[in-house]
């Protein structure tokens, strides 16, 4: 199962570039059949650019997981405080195999009524979009429930 995940272009491009190897949420998806995460870039690029598999889900204290992930964080120290301000606990979705697709794929040209998710979305059946220099990329579709972080 995939889900498209909202990030924010700059940790985006570190997450495809391998300078950052942890996603941290606030919250986490429920469904433990998801093995991967589909990255829709949000404005001002607002497409999706690729998809990681997903290496392992740390959850621990905000402190834990800054000393566990400090060096692949994408982020410092004062930003992941800020993020993690009044929170008992922490999300850390560790990066496995990254693609950057070829040609971004624009949502809102294959979906008619595409809302980007403010945190993640599942996605369920099993369209799949064609990028010009990959084989084929399965995106399911369309997109089954939202949840925020």
């Amino acid at each position: 199962m995939k889900i498209l995940l909202s990030i924010k272009p700059e940790f985006a491009n570190k997450i495809f570039s391998g300078e950052k190897k942890f996603e941290f949420r606030k919250r986490i998806f429920k469904n433990p059949e998801v093995k991967t995460m589909v990255v829709y870039s949000t404005m001002p690029v607002g497409k999706i650019i690729g998809e990681f598999s997903i290496k392992k889900i740390h959850q621990n204290s905000p402190d834990f997981i800054w000393e566990k992930t400090k060096s692949f964080a994408g982020v410092d120290k004062s930003f992941f405080d800020a993020y993690y301000y009044g929170r008992d606990l922490a999300f850390a979705i560790e990066v496995g195999e990254a693609k950057l697709y070829s040609k971004p794929i624009d949502p809102k040209e294959k979906y008619i009524n595409f809302v980007p998710p403010q945190s993640f979305m599942y996605w369920s059946g099993s369209q799949r979009l064609t990028d010009n220099k990959l084989s084929s990329i399965a995106l399911p579709s369309p997109p089954r429930k939202s949840e925020k972080a």
